[in-house]
């Protein structure tokens, strides 16, 4: 003989069924960190203590791991946008990333790609513009400032860019 199902519970949903479900709603759309989720929880009213025990859930079963989300982060914004290591690092704190866990994932940066990524994006600038014979300083410029935007060093963007401008030069005399 089958047990009957106990009834549907007539109570409203309480507050940390409430802020679970919009951590869930949230992490459904992509993943985000702990602090983001503590950000939007705290924006809605949530109380601290309901937030902690909801986040702390969230992470005891896995959906909420900053260092996961660092490594997907660095990652593909490193593939989709040519960022260096330091423009990374602001990105991941800004999204609330402990300081250790955001210089372990960014040791894990070769700095030989890093370069070869800095050189890619200059050549690609470079396939585009209308070079002159006097305007090296400003191609320089313009192409160091791009780099350092995006989180490149100065020196390595120096480097990369006097390089790959003289490259181009000679590709272009040819």
């Amino acid at each position: 003989m089958a047990t009957p199902c106990p009834p549907p519970s007539t109570s409203e949903p309480s507050r940390e069924e409430l802020a679970r479900a919009l951590c869930l709603r949230l992490l459904t759309a992509r993943a985000r960190t702990r602090a983001e989720l503590a950000g939007q929880l705290a924006k809605r009213g949530y109380p601290d203590d309901v937030s902690a025990r909801v986040l702390d859930r969230l992470t005891d079963v896995g959906l909420i791991d900053d260092a996961n989300f660092a490594e997907q982060w660095v990652h593909s914004r490193r593939a989709n946008t040519g960022k260096g290591k330091r423009a990374l690092a602001a990105e991941l704190h800004t999204k609330g990333v402990d300081s250790d866990v955001i210089t372990s994932v960014l040791d894990g940066i070769n700095p030989a790609a890093e370069r070869v990524r800095a050189e890619k994006l200059v050549r690609t600038k470079l396939r585009r513009a209308a070079l002159g014979d006097d305007d090296d300083a400003r191609v320089i410029r313009r192409l160091v400032a791009m780099l350092a935007r995006r989180g490149f060093g100065q020196t390595m963007a120096y480097d990369v860019v006097s390089a790959e401008l003289a490259g181009e030069r000679e590709r272009r005399r040819v």
